[in-house]
Parts: structure tokens; sequence; C-alpha cells
């Protein structure tokens, strides 16, 4: 996959963060599992505050959808999208399902886990590795973000 595939697919994976935003007032990440074929396996974007499930982040739901379609909880060859640079959680569980390859837009300063804060995905101690690649429309997600939070603070946006 190039640069215009991963804009392409990055693209979907804001318009779900607006849908997390307008629909259930939720922070705005959206996350898009494609195969390795280009078909889409799973989306979802934030659902922990409306399904009152700490673990409903994007990549989370993302991820459970593609297992069901899939019927297997291994992603193998799958590529994940995410508007927001993965916690710790969400990282694991990738490292679990074996995905082949992270692309994130904006890094994530307090919880990142793909390099920000930590770098769990990186870690030797694995037995299996991605591949890693951030930034990608990252400014765009980034501001997203940024005036959201501002939106719930009542600053001007």
């Amino acid at each position: 996959m190039d640069s215009t595939d991963h804009e392409h697919w990055m693209r979907h994976a804001l318009a779900l963060a607006e849908r997390a935003e307008r629909e259930d007032d939720e922070i705005p990440v959206g996350a898009v599992l494609v195969s390795a074929d280009g078909e889409v396996l799973g989306e979802g974007w934030n659902r922990n505050i409306t399904e009152h499930d700490p673990t409903a982040h994007a990549e989370i739901v993302a991820m459970r959808q593609a297992g069901r379609r899939l019927g297997n909880h291994r992603l193998l060859g799958a590529t994940l999208y995410v508007t927001l640079e993965p916690c710790a959680m969400c990282a694991m569980a990738m490292v679990h399902a074996r995905i082949a390859r992270l692309v994130y837009g904006a890094t994530d300063p307090k919880t990142g886990a793909a390099g920000s804060v930590f770098d769990l995905l990186a870690d030797p101690r694995h037995n299996h590795r991605m591949a890693v690649h951030g930034g990608v429309l990252g400014d765009e997600a980034g501001a997203r973000l940024t005036a959201y939070f501002r939106r719930k603070r009542g600053k001007p946006v």
C-alpha cells in the first residue's frame, strides 16, 4: 500500500470519528480495519461512554466486528487505520490479533503506546511484530480532537 491508500483509508477513519462526536457525543476517534485485498473487515468509533464499556475504543470496536465477520480472533494480514495513536490496551489487542500493520493519524502525548509515551508495538519480547506508520493526516485528526475538547470545556474553537 502506498501513501495514497493510507490517506484514503485515514479519511474513512476520520469520517467515523466525526460520527462518534455527532451521533454519540464521544471523543472523535475512528478506526477501520482493511484486509490485504483492500476489503473493509471492521470499522468503528469510540463507544465507551455510550456502551458503558471502558474497552469500547474505536480500535477494539473495529477488531471485534472483524473477528465476528471472519469467525476468527486472528486478523492476519490486516491493516488498522485509526485517527489517534493507540493506547496500551488497544496496542496489545492488536498484537494478540496479529494485525500486520498499524497506520495512525495524530500522536497521543498522554497515553500513546506506539512510540509517543510507550512503544509497546516495537517491544522485541512480543511474539508478533507489526509495521507502524504514524502521522497520516495527523494535523487534521489532531485538530478535530482539539476542537472537541475545547467545545467540551466551553472555550472558543
